[in-house]
């Protein structure tokens, strides 16, 4: 018995050895050495830099508008998304599936093609703008409708997914007792939703709290969040130890909201009366429901679909009217000026190839990370070093980008990992966002399989690589084909280390969006919305295949 919990414990180890190692080397090292960079002078631990920052006027404008956007656009998207939540959990109607695809749309697109959408519709001569001469960019108005558009289908399905799967015999008890509906919901449906709600308010206070292209495009010069200010600090004032004193606030903050998320987590992991989702969804029954399927499709057409109807109209409009003119410039290195030194439709084949590259790296990190997490084994030490590792593999998703790409180019400059030249460093940092999206997209199902399989398994001679093979993969082989395309897309997405790292003779999809729109003239706004347009197609039909494959239990997230 003692040997194999040895066994069990050696083997969760050195799985979780792989994910150790990578985030070591790609992501703490970087991270902590730019900190470093711009806290040491001449070896010596300066933290009067950190006073005069922290007590920086401007510096606590920046951190104040950072936390009350994050606050607002949480508080509005959970206003706008719980209907929704409640229309695909509980109504059956056609076209449900498309919905829920559509609705899942804005989650996987780059930051910047949502950043190009909204201002297409809102900012100058943009939609509204030509219609009725209003214009909303540069504001804090076009950021929260941004945020919204982004973070929707996070509580969609978070907390839409928990909501199909309550039982709702529970709650006709209560009505059958002579409680109203609203007593009814309000006593026996919301006290099980809570701890989803509270998750998914965590998750987009987090994405919106580190949101950096959706600013960087939309807020103009007086509106700045910690990540936007670390990148001016960076990039542009070269000022490293304003930007290594904002990495560390940023990076205590998340991790702070990260431990809370967990605890959350473990909350709604308690028993509840669960039932298969395909059961509890019904046709809508009565004006009410009939009228809040309307209200919910008209908001995801006004919200979600409009800014990317208005992106793809957007990239049509030449100065000759509706046509392909924007396309066929993308293919001239020419037409771009200086913003390039190839054709600004090498930036597609860029993005396929490093995606993919990306994805490979985060298969092989997180299935290991996964694997290590569900495998029983004693607690102890043991079990707080794997937890202390769940909590390691989602801090990418909330640590500055900006810090990450600009770490790799001071860090990785020497021998062993003299990387700085090399076209690896792209995929990398792409790996890194999509990892987490990789285990939180395998752990459910990982959770699921029934342990007794994998012992008689074992009781039969089967080694733990054969058990793998034999028990786990053929019953997580649907939830691997997600968890690869969530993270090709996310690595499609990814801006904030890339626009460091990215050569200017390969650029990435969302970086030569970004170089597109700094430049002054129409030519360059149309292929900045004809590139965003490439983009948005790319991602939405990596969704709808990953919508072909998903199972119910595919992913946390």
């Amino acid at each position: 018995m003692r040997t194999g919990i040895r066994a069990g414990t050696a083997s969760r180890l050195a799985l979780a050895a792989v994910p150790a190692v990578f985030l070591a080397l790609f992501f703490a090292y970087p991270v902590a050495a730019i900190t470093a960079r711009g806290l040491y002078d001449g070896g010596r631990w300066r933290p009067d830099r950190i006073a005069a920052v922290l007590t920086d006027p401007d510096v606590l404008g920046v951190l104040w508008f950072t936390l009350w956007q994050a606050a607002a656009s949480t508080a509005l998207t959970l206003l706008l998304a719980l209907p929704g939540a409640y229309v695909l959990a509980r109504l059956d109607f056609p076209g449900r599936r498309v919905l829920r695809a559509a609705v899942t749309v804005p989650f996987v697109l780059p930051t910047v093609v949502v950043g190009s959408a909204f201002l297409a519709l809102l900012g100058r001569g943009g939609l509204l703008d030509q219609w009725w001469g209003v214009r909303l960019d540069g504001g804090v108005t076009a950021i929260l409708l941004a945020h919204v558009f982004f973070n929707y289908a996070v509580v969609v399905r978070i907390v839409g997914g928990l909501w199909a799967q309550l039982d709702p015999r529970q709650e006709e008890a209560a009505r059958v007792l002579g409680a109203s509906r609203w007593a009814a919901w309000r006593t026996v449906t919301l006290p099980a939703l809570v701890p989803s709600v509270a998750a998914a308010a965590l998750m987009v206070f987090l994405f919106t709290f580190t949101s950096f292209g959706v600013v960087q495009i939309l807020g103009g010069p007086g509106y700045a969040t910690l990540e936007v200010e670390i990148y001016r600090q960076t990039a542009q004032l070269l000022d490293l130890p304003t930007a290594a004193v904002l990495t560390l606030l940023q990076f205590a903050s998340v991790a702070a909201l990260m431990a809370f998320h967990s605890r959350t987590v473990r909350r709604r992991r308690t028993a509840l009366g669960l039932v298969d989702a395909a059961r509890t969804a019904r046709r809508p029954n009565g004006a009410g429901q009939r009228v809040l399927l309307a209200g919910v499709l008209v908001q995801v057409a006004v919200l979600l679909l409009a800014p990317l109807a208005v992106l793809a109209e957007r990239s049509l409009s030449g100065p000759d009217g509706y046509g392909l003119h924007h396309y066929r410039a993308l293919g001239s290195a020419d037409a771009a000026g200086a913003t390039f030194t190839v054709a600004p439709l090498e930036a597609v084949g860029n993005s396929l190839a490093y995606a993919a590259t990306a994805t490979a790296v985060a298969l092989a990190v997180g299935l290991p990370a996964a694997v290590a997490l569900t495998l029983r084994g004693p607690g102890g030490r043991t079990g707080r070093l794997l937890r202390g590792l769940d909590a390691l593999l989602m801090l990418p998703l909330g640590t500055s980008a900006v810090t990450v790409g600009f770490g790799f180019l001071i860090a990785l400059d020497a021998p062993p990992l003299d990387l700085r030249s090399s076209w690896i460093l792209v995929p990398l940092a792409q790996a890194l966002v999509g990892i987490p999206f990789v285990v939180r997209t395998l752990l459910p199902v990982l959770r699921a399989v029934d342990t007794r399989l994998r012992e008689a398994a074992a009781v039969l001679g089967a080694s733990p690589p054969r058990v793998w093979r034999e028990v786990d993969l053929p019953l997580v082989r649907r939830a691997l084909l997600v968890a690869a395309g969530f993270a090709f897309a996310v690595s499609l997405g990814e801006f904030g280390a890339t626009v460091f790292i990215a050569r200017a003779d390969a650029p990435t999809l969302p970086v030569a969006v970004a170089r597109l729109l700094g430049r002054a003239g129409e030519a360059s706004y149309g292929q900045a919305m004809a590139l965003s347009t490439i983009l948005m197609l790319l991602c939405a039909a990596t969704l709808l295949a990953l919508e072909g494959v998903r199972t119910d239990r595919s992913g946390e997230l």
